[in-house]
């Protein structure tokens, strides 16, 4: 039986590790072919070679998704391998930890750190569209995935930078979703909550009690849990579905 995204081409962004990781194994599982692009080169090329190992087939792109050259780069790329981009998921992003800015509060975050967190989660994904969308409206269409949070549904407590950048994605992905609905591109966000990842980790060791408790499920998710609804979305089997944003939590924002 032929994979979910037989035959198609997809870029990856944040595919070294976390969600990324896992949705660039599912992809490849599903029958894609999958450019797997992010900033650590060591990590990227792990991905790389787990999906090769496995019969898969997928190239590295090492990239800085604040830089539009670069992305303009990742989508070349993907087309000089695989003549093709039916589909994005553009999922590379920072947490607080990465801009020292873990447990502080709004009044507390530097600008710099808040210039930052805007840049890579909300500029980046902006960047990746362009460039996406600008290959897929003039050969018929295809389908982006960008990921958003729970953050961008919900106000998250010492996140403030964080939370303003998803809810950016996810307006992003509504607008997009409706703008280019007509070209046959669409546009849909993921939302994951708690994920077992290195980007959740220091969250959980301020407030891990906390969020374990106010989660149904009683237990955080996995990365590849976040993987079938992007592949999903992906996949022809979401024809219908865009302007989107799904959350998977575990039930964490219905709570």
């Amino acid at each position: 039986m032929a994979g979910m995204l037989e035959g198609k081409a997809t870029l990856i962004t944040g595919g070294g590790r976390g969600i990324g990781r896992a949705a660039a194994l599912l992809f490849a599982k599903e029958g894609a072919s999958v450019a797997v692009s992010d900033l650590q080169a060591d990590s990227v090329a792990e991905t790389v070679e787990l999906i090769n190992k496995a019969g898969g087939q997928a190239i590295s792109i090492v990239g800085d998704v604040t830089d539009p050259a670069a992305v303009d780069s990742m989508v070349q790329s993907t087309l000089k391998a695989f003549n093709r981009l039916d589909c994005a998921f553009n999922n590379a992003g920072i947490a607080g930890y990465q801009v020292d800015a873990a447990g502080k509060k709004t009044a507390d975050w530097s600008e710099e750190a808040f210039d930052r967190m805007i840049a890579v989660n909300l500029k980046g994904v902006w960047l990746s569209m362009r460039a996406e969308i600008k290959h897929m409206e003039a050969n018929g269409g295809g389908a982006i995935v960008n990921t958003a949070s729970i953050a961008g549904l919900i106000g998250i407590p010492t996140s403030s930078a964080y939370t303003a950048a998803k809810h950016g994605v996810v307006g992003l992905t509504k607008t997009a979703g409706i703008e280019y609905a007509k070209q046959n591109i669409r546009v849909n966000s993921v939302c994951p909550g708690y994920v077992q990842t290195d980007m959740t980790k220091t969250a959980m060791e301020l407030r891990g009690d906390e969020i374990l408790s106010t989660t149904p499920f009683r237990r955080m998710g996995q990365p590849e849990e976040i993987a079938e609804m992007v592949c999903w979305l992906c996949s022809d089997r979401s024809s219908y579905v865009t302007g989107a944003n799904y959350n998977v939590d575990g039930g964490y924002v219905a709570n």
